[in-house]
């Protein structure tokens, strides 16, 4: 009887076989890339109500973050600010800015500026800013160049993973607790003795175990 098919067509199998695998692989990597943080949500920044300028105020006027998130040391969460805090400048400072005009609407009707959230994190993922802040965590490592954005966005991924990072090896992230606001800052050379020196002493230790983030 004659072949129906050409010896050829013996690799078909192994071809498709290879095929699903490398096919297999590759939608592994394409899922794991393509739907982290990191791809998702780094460089998120949505348009706000208010043009407010981070280079401006922190940058060029020097204002400390915690003026305007001053719950920040006290609180799990960083506070966005009141309009009444926009005005205590603002009432004398540019009154007739186009740009402000949402802010006055606010102040003068009592509403709240409906801001733009950047920064979320899963609803079973638990956070407090102040921890973190009080053993020496800077604005900086988690926001970024704060002072340097026109318009603020996401820079890093806030994944599990990169949390962990720091919650394993604390003393290369930590810095003193009077350069927490500071943008910019430079660790010394010796910033790993000293950091680990402070961890003994303030007995900081991270939690890596899933509870202390998921309850």
């Amino acid at each position: 009887m004659a072949q129906l098919f050409p010896k050829k067509a013996n690799v078909l199998p192994t071809l498709s076989l290879a095929g699903a695998l490398f096919g297999g692989v590759f939608t592994i990597f394409l899922v794991w890339y393509y739907f982290s943080p990191e791809y998702t949500d780094v460089g998120y920044a949505p348009e706000q109500p208010v043009p407010y300028s981070h280079r401006l105020h922190a940058g060029q006027l020097g204002m400390d973050c915690r003026y305007c998130h001053n719950w920040v040391e006290v609180s799990a969460h960083a506070n966005v600010p009141a309009t009444q805090t926009c005005m205590n400048c603002h009432s004398q400072v540019r009154t007739q800015s186009l740009k402000l005009l949402p802010v006055r609407e606010s102040w003068a009707t009592g509403e709240s500026i409906e801001w733009v959230k950047i920064h979320k994190l899963p609803d079973y993922a638990q956070f407090s800013h102040a921890i973190h802040v009080n053993s020496g965590v800077g604005c900086e490592t988690c926001h970024g160049r704060i002072d340097e954005m026109e318009v603020v966005n996401q820079v890093e991924p806030l994944s599990m993973g990169w949390c962990l990072e720091c919650h394993r090896e604390p003393e290369l992230y930590l810095r003193p607790q009077d350069e927490i606001t500071t943008m910019g800052y430079v660790q010394p050379a010796d910033f790993v003795t000293r950091n680990l020196e402070r961890i003994l002493e303030e007995g900081i230790q991270p939690p890596t175990n899933c509870s202390a983030c998921h309850y």
